[in-house]
């Protein structure tokens, strides 16, 4: 499996903040190598960071100014005198910052959720800004995508014991709460977005507390909000001049995805749905009587529908967001799942104010260890089916029907034709067999049914594409399992499984094939939930495993809400899919949540929607993956969610900013508090979250947990563990006793017996009150032979590192070495950046891209191609991208704000990779791309002391590394590994700059 360091769009994902906060200090770097320039941003715009803390941090201490920081379930008041005295403060602080650098232009100020600014500025100009007293961290402005109703029976909203029932009724539920969208916008005629009936008392109280305002926007029409859209923001500062000229600089959503999160979200209930003329039923948003707040920071910036949310737009969102008195945020945005950018910072300060952040888990499925928003201030959603469903099916020449998903209207039988065999003279290959718009030629394709394989671009353009050549239908096929989607084509479109899929292009091979569409049936109470194929799946890597991410799912799979009609044929509602639309149906619930406990934090809503979550599907069965297999909690989290037991719910496990700064600081990473010291660090599986991870057990380890009660009655509570095949659990105690409105606190012992080496296990840990809801914590640990680091770096032609190695079994633990291999160089000569994304679905080499072939040789063991900082002239940020020789076949991808790139396969196939490097930003230059190859023996120059040792389980011990004779000027790589006398288990990289 290969791994890359991947951006959405130009998101560096910040590993670590440096001391002096110049750069990045990317994994895998050695610590010889200087510290990273600052590379150029894609816009011109930096964000800034200065030493002071935002109104969220600061406790008091500056000119007299009192403390602005809230209180445990306050919010940030920015009419507060002391509030607006201390960014009176902070005014001057940016002030001062900006004269010592000549022609910075700033865009953007932030006092909430940081303190600092976004300004234009050079490479040179921000370098100089980042070594100013005073600035903290200075960081180029990055990009992410989009992750891109029927669902309120599926969730319990519905009936007499439904959560709106019990919540006042449809109209009422969510009264009170105010969910923020950072999103594309939307669209003020909707329905969905209409006013709403609502109570004096309930106007007069967001009235006392809501301090945003309602931007009409530039041209015509102009935004307008109500009751329900109480306001309305757009920022694109960063984003600049890049919109297509069709978007609308104002709140207003041109592309569709912004309206679509905000209704599911808090749609207006019972809003009736018409598509062509078919009624769909009524739509009504997850907490209907709660009101909006829409924050535009994605834009559409090609006319095919791309779509781009700048970094420094988003922190300004949230920022703003959090002054303005939201409740909630959905962030149905990528996002990196690392602990130091900015976003993530921002959201970090958003829920220690009291705002609870729900964000879309990623559409990088069903790839392991791919979930984004690993951090525990984050609630990521994965995304699964409903039971509301479109079927339709095709019906082959010689009489056999295969069933898919379609909504479309019937096509009698035609003949059919394979993408493969109808493009155009001279179009790529692999964008006709994708059905690209402009590679069919309209003489083969006229009066016929076409076959597409999925994939690469949106399903609806390949049916767009197929009319546009003359077709009268599509069959759209998986290529590898998948979700099906029912879409609303401009054609008739019926999408297939890889199995039909196959199965149908074998027919179609053959003479005078054709083929007939059925129309599309909705199918109600369909088997759900399964998960989609595209959601993003565990483990995080995000502290080694030791968080359970994605933390929940929710629907996310032909999502039927508001959309813009200008990018959706016409239409004010279609399906969507995508992670996007799961995140946003949590945000509601959420606000659900905190109308009926308006006192609890966060962490406590979080918890109530995980413990109270569910593993089994509508039928009982468990919830499947897209294959049919049983879903783990890498797919799921803590389950499907369900709002009628998380209501019922008294028990949470909380966690605020003191203990999210004890786990930063234990990963060697600064809090947004700004020190460490006098903070003692913590491992992440002690984090007091609703789930309990371990992604080393050695042996054995102990996590610690504490359950607060919330309610009005004291609760005793027995421990009941199912699961864990091979892995031994104990609790102390075995009984908890807890008063109303206090707090208990629990050990959980794990011991590996029986379980396999290097793979995870799964359980749950449920307490059972004698009255009231269970609560369930989800369990996943890995047995390991031995919890090891997974790199050491060193210097010089000979030296050493010592490591430090916990054995999970007593006995002899074996070492010994891989390697060291040299690395393999090659240069060329770039120039011309374009600061524009390498077309990852046409790598071509250019004056600024440099492709070089490099030959795997049986007997690899570990390959990883890499640039260097230290390699480059300052400013300059490079990207790195692999792929199967002679193809389009990405293998990885490395696209971070730097030139510290990589891309790692574990035991490679034997063949030829293409590698290009590509000039993002900088001056020309000569660049240099390293090859390191690794096979399975010693070279000599590497030893592992002592070769074996004594260990008992759990108890630390040290090994040496020491290498010698290495011709200097080189880059180096090897391997320790471990073992118990019969199985090697574990392993340490070793990097090593003679």
């Amino acid at each position: 499996m290969a791994h890359s360091s991947r951006r959405r769009g130009r998101a560096a994902a910040l590993l670590a903040l440096t001391s002096l906060g110049v750069g990045v200090l990317a994994p895998g770097s050695s610590a010889s190598e200087p510290e990273p320039a600052l590379a150029s941003s894609p816009n011109g715009i930096y964000l800034v960071e200065l030493a002071d803390e935002p109104v969220i941090e600061y406790d008091g201490g500056v000119a007299g100014i009192p403390a602005t920081a809230p209180g445990p379930g306050d919010k940030v008041d920015r009419d507060d005198p002391d509030v607006r005295r201390y960014v009176a403060h902070l005014d001057q602080r940016r002030a001062r910052v900006l004269d010592t650098v000549d022609g910075a232009e700033k865009v953007y100020d932030y006092n909430y959720t940081n303190a600092g600014f976004a300004a234009r500025m050079s490479p040179q100009q921000a370098a100089k800004l980042a070594a100013t007293p005073g600035v903290k961290l200075v960081v180029p402005d990055g990009k992410s995508k989009l992750d891109t109703v029927s669902t309120p029976d599926f969730l319990g909203l519905t009936g007499r014991r439904g959560a709106w029932n019990r919540l006042g009724g449809d109209e009422r539920a969510g009264d009170g709460v105010i969910i923020g969208v950072i999103d594309s916008g939307f669209v003020p005629e909707n329905p969905s977005f209409g006013a709403i009936r609502t109570s004096r008392a309930s106007d007069r109280a967001i009235a006392a507390r809501w301090k945003g305002v309602c931007d009409p926007g530039v041209e015509e029409p102009k935004v307008t909000c109500n009751n329900k859209v109480i306001g309305a923001r757009y920022f694109n500062q960063g984003v600049g001049d890049l919109p297509i000229p069709g978007e609308y600089t104002s709140p207003r959503d041109h592309g569709g995805h912004g309206s679509h999160t905000a209704s599911t979200a808090a749609g207006k209930f019972g809003v009736p749905v018409s598509i062509e003329g078919n009624d769909l039923g009524t739509a009504s948003g997850v907490a209907p009587a709660a009101r909006l707040a829409i924050y535009k920071t994605c834009w559409i910036i090609t006319e095919d529908g791309d779509d781009t949310c700048i970094n420094s737009d988003s922190v300004k969102a949230i920022d703003t967001a959090i002054a303005d008195g939201v409740d909630v945020l959905n962030y149905s945005i990528s996002g990196a799942s690392a602990y130091g950018d900015l976003v993530t910072l921002a959201f970090y300060r958003a829920a220690k104010a009291g705002v609870f952040v729900a964000a879309s888990a990623g559409n990088d499925g069903p790839t392991a260890r791919t979930v984004s928003k690993n951090m525990p201030w984050m609630t990521s959603v994965a995304a699964g089916t409903h039971p509301r469903q479109y079927e339709a099916a095709v019906t082959t020449g010689d009489g056999k029907s295969y069933t898919g998903a379609g909504a479309g209207k019937a096509v009698p039988s035609a003949p059919l034709l394979l993408s493969t065999a109808a493009g155009l003279p001279g179009a790529d290959a692999d964008q006709v067999r994708l059905c690209y718009e402009g590679t069919l030629d309209p003489a083969k394709v006229a009066g016929k049914v076409v076959l597409c394989d999925r994939g690469v671009i949106d399903r609806v353009a390949k049916s767009r594409a197929v009319k546009q050549a003359g077709g009268v239908g599509v069959v759209l096929a998986n290529v590898s399992p998948g979700s099906l989607n029912a879409d609303f084509h401009v054609l008739p479109t019926v999408h297939v499984d890889e199995v039909a899929g196959a199965a149908i292009k074998a027919y179609a091979a053959g003479a005078a094939p054709t083929a007939a569409l059925a129309a599309g049936a909705r199918v109600e109470g369909a088997r759900a939930p399964a998960i989609a194929g595209f959601s993003s799946r565990g483990p995080a890597v995000t502290a080694g495993g030791d968080f359970l991410k994605p933390d929940i799912l929710g629907p996310g799979v032909d999502v039927l809400a508001a959309v813009t009609p200008e990018r959706h044929g016409g239409r004010n509602w279609d399906l969507m899919s995508g992670t996007s639309m799961s995140s946003p149906h949590i945000a509601g619930l959420a606000a659900l949540l905190i109308q009926r406990h308006p006192d609890w934090s966060p962490m406590a809503v979080k918890s109530a929607l995980m413990t109270s979550a569910k593993t089994t599907d509508n039928q009982g069965k468990p919830i499947a993956t897209e294959t049919g297999a049983n879903a783990t909690p890498f797919d799921y989290g803590s389950g499907h969610v369900s709002i009628g037991d998380a209501l019922d719910t008294d028990l949470v496990y909380d966690s605020g900013a003191a203990q999210w700064d004890r786990l930063l600081c234990g990963a060697d990473v600064t809090p947004p508090g700004g020190t460490c010291d006098g903070v003692t660090g913590i491992d992440p599986s002690e984090v007091n979250l609703a789930s309990i991870a371990i992604g080393e057990l050695a042996g054995k380890q102990t996590v610690t947990r504490t359950l607060t009660n919330t309610g009005r009655h004291a609760h005793v509570l027995r421990p009941r563990f199912s699961g864990l095949a091979g892995v031994s659990a104990t609790v102390s105690p075995r009984l908890l006793v807890i008063p109303p409105g206090q707090s208990r606190s629990f050990k959980v012992t794990f011991t590996r017996t029986t379980a396999q080496l290097g793979s995870y296990v799964f359980g749950d840990l449920t307490w059972t009150p004698q009255r009231g809801e269970a609560v369930r914590s989800v369990i996943a640990v890995k047995p390991v032979l031995a919890a090891v680091p997974a790199e050491v770096h060193g210097t010089g032609s000979a030296g050493s590192a010592e490591v430090t190695a916990t054995p999970g079994f007593s006995g002899t633990l074996t070492a010994s070495v891989v390697g060291l291999t040299r690395a393999g160089e090659n240069r060329a000569e770039l120039k011309n950046p374009t600061s524009a994304n390498f077309d990852q679905e046409n790598p071509t080499a250019s004056d600024h891209t440099a492709k070089f072939t490099v030959t795997v040789p049986a007997g690899t063991t570990y390959a990883r191609w890499a640039t260097f900082d230290s390699d480059v002239a300052e400013g300059t940020d490079l990207d790195l991208f692999v792929y199967e020789a002679g193809t389009t076949t990405l293998v990885g991808g490395s696209a971070s704000g730097t030139s510290q790139e990589w891309v790692w396969v574990e035991n490679p196939e034997p063949k030829s990779y293409d590698v290009y490097v590509d000039l993002y930003a900088g001056p020309a230059q000569e660049v240099k791309l390293f090859s390191f190859l690794l096979g399975s023996e010693a070279a000599g120059n590497l030893t592992a002391t002592p070769a074996t040792q004594p260990v008992t389980i759990a108890t630390p011990v040290k090994v040496t590394a020491a290498w010698a004779d290495l011709a200097p000027g080189g880059r180096w790589l090897g391997r320790l590994l471990y073992g118990d006398g019969t199985a090697t288990a574990a392993s340490t990289l070793v990097w090593v700059n003679s």
